[in-house]
């Protein structure tokens, strides 16, 4: 297993324009194919090389498990294929005025943290798709919980100034152990500069030696590469 760096469409905050699971990676079609495929085998999945509602925004907008994808209410047509032709789980489009569900859920396959925000009928909803159970709370004091961390079914990384009760209630949640660093030189919105799964973890260019060490150890991957 290894730690990736890497950018996309020129930017560092590779977790804003991509998605990645145990089963697939999403980037968007800006992305010239060979860098796409370049993702994938890094991370060991099967790639769905989509734009979501033509927003190539894709890690801010959805949010995904190994069981199932969660997909803003404006998502085409063609994108919708897509991601059916590639993944075989559950798929919700969302039909909500919220649409940045990547920055509002927080999950692996054991479960999920949800911007305390989101009304039942939502929450009930995001359960039933992704499979697991989910439950509200904050990350470092603020409630877009998808942008303040990263979590695997190895491990979970998020904001620095994480409180021990959210520490608890995360450990709890999402049943592997929680640790707190930063990427990119520094950022502490770890979930908009770091993608990661059970085989890899890919971070943004800018991810330091020291932030890659700490990536390393909150998501068990161990050995440090750069592309």
């Amino acid at each position: 297993m290894a730690i990736y760096l890497s950018t996309i469409v020129g930017s560092v905050s590779i977790g804003v324009y991509s998605l990645a699971t145990d089963k697939i990676v999403i980037v968007p079609r800006i992305v010239p194919l060979k860098k796409a495929e370049r993702l994938r085998e890094w991370l060991k999945v099967k790639l769905i090389h989509t734009t979501i509602g033509g927003s190539i925004l894709v890690g801010a907008l959805a949010c995904a498990n190994s069981n199932g994808i969660l997909l803003p209410h404006f998502i085409k047509e063609e994108e919708l294929n897509a991601i059916k032709s590639t993944f075989e789980g559950n798929i919700t489009i969302m039909e909500t005025k919220r649409t940045a569900y990547g920055n509002l859920v927080l999950t692996n396959d054991h479960g999920a943290i949800v911007d305390p925000r989101l009304k039942t009928p939502e929450i009930q909803k995001i359960s039933e798709t992704l499979c697991v159970e989910v439950v509200t709370g904050e990350i470092a004091g603020l409630p877009y919980v998808g942008s303040l961390g990263v979590a695997t079914n190895k491990g979970v990384l998020v904001h620095p100034l994480l409180k021990d009760s959210e520490r608890k209630l995360l450990e709890e949640v999402l049943k592997v152990p929680v640790e707190v660093g930063t990427i990119n030189c520094g950022i502490p919105y770890v979930g908009t500069g770091l993608i990661g799964n059970s085989y890899a973890a890919v971070a943004g260019a800018m991810t330091t030696g020291p932030e890659m060490f700490i990536i390393g150890n909150a998501l068990d991957v161990v050995k440090e590469e750069t592309a």
